[in-house]
């Protein structure tokens, strides 16, 4: 029960009867004490449901409610860590082991996501952050949000696997958990810009589902053609992305009353770059855009290229048939041997280029 008392100060009524997921989130942020990274009201930093529509609108949610995978998906892209289980992968004992390591701090915490009749409760589709485990009963306290239905309430940890091994009618695969804890530091740069702009979908669509295609298609001889394949087929609106990345970390950097933290971050932002700008990749890449004739010649463009590349899923080369090219692609995107800064950021936006395209579908992430 070690996290009891923090979650508890948190606890809501979610506001409609369909945000469930949303009040959870909300009080599971709070209580980890996340920055939303704007105020609520008047100078307060906190999250309510209200704050959380950058997956689907509130509309929408408010109609049909909200699946494990984009939970999952929206609580990467308000700056918290998540591990996702769906049941189908994953086990009892599994469930277990994390209910009782979670519940042993204040550190994280555990949303699971269940159907009401396996507890023999009204109602469908549930989320509801867990208070505590008492191991000798094998049992978990629910901090049901839906207030006006259901107290507090112990249920046996089994009956509640049970639930989560319902099918999600909505995405036609099992429910689950995810543990909730703070990101051991903030993500720097690209990271907390691109899940703020709008055109950061259809980016990630083209660079994660079309360009392996392309260079698969394509006759790839050299390093040069790669990247003409992959900047070709960027959509218009990456010269917009790329111009307010510019614009806001100049604001960042030249803000006039900077606080120790942003003062810290901006340190960050220019330790990544730097780094960023020593790989071969960089050099690379700086040499294709000065020779390019195309809409590529914003300053930035090398630094965000670069990343982009960077976080590009493995089998995103596979396409390259020339054997030799293949291995000197795979040697430059390959993120072993950086600086330990840069490679959080990479994973960091991996995840968001992933996420976009498979959680957001409503399904499971690969076993």
């Amino acid at each position: 029960m070690e996290g009891f008392c923090k979650l508890i100060s948190y606890f809501v009524t979610q506001c409609e009867v369909t945000f469930c997921g949303l009040a959870t989130l909300s009080m599971v942020l709070n209580a980890l004490a996340i920055d939303p990274g704007k105020p609520w009201k008047a100078p307060w930093r906190w999250f309510d449901e209200s704050m959380l529509d950058c997956v689907d609108p509130l509309e929408e949610i408010r109609v049909r409610g909200i699946t494990l995978g984009k939970l999952v998906y929206l609580a990467h892209r308000v700056g918290a860590k998540v591990d996702s289980y769906w049941s189908c992968h994953s086990t009892l004992d599994h469930f277990r082991h994390h209910v009782a390591k979670c519940s042993s701090s204040d550190k994280c915490f555990v949303i699971s996501a269940y159907h009401r009749k396996a507890l023999k409760q009204v109602g469908t589709g549930h989320f509801t952050p867990i208070g505590g485990y008492h191991a000798g009963k094998d049992m978990v306290l629910i901090l049901d949000v839906a207030r006006f239905k259901y107290a507090p309430h112990w249920v046996p940890l089994t009956v509640l696997w049970e639930g989560m091994n319902c099918v999600d009618e909505s995405t036609g695969i099992s429910r689950g958990f995810m543990l909730v804890s703070r990101a051991h530091r903030e993500p720097a740069m690209l990271y907390t810009l691109s899940c703020k702009h709008e055109s950061w979908t259809s980016i990630a669509k083209v660079l994660v589902n079309d360009v392996p295609a392309l260079l698969k298609s394509d006759d790839v001889k050299d390093m040069c053609k790669v990247l003409s394949v992959i900047v070709t087929s960027l959509p218009s609106n990456f010269e917009e992305f790329i111009k307010w990345v510019a614009e806001i970390r100049r604001e960042e950097d030249n803000g006039p009353t900077l606080s120790e933290e942003e003062k810290t971050r901006a340190v960050v932002k220019e330790e990544i770059l730097n780094q960023v700008r020593r790989t071969e990749l960089f050099k690379q890449v700086a040499s294709f855009i000065s020779t390019f004739d195309g809409h590529t010649h914003h300053p930035a463009i090398t630094d965000v290229f670069t990343l982009l590349l960077f976080s590009l899923p493995s089998r995103t080369w596979d396409g390259i048939t020339d054997d030799k090219l293949l291995k000197e692609m795979q040697n430059l995107v390959s993120i072993d041997n950086l600086p330990l800064l840069l490679q959080e950021e990479i994973l960091f936006l991996r995840v968001e280029l992933i996420s976009d395209l498979l959680m957001i579908d409503n399904g499971a992430p690969p076993k």
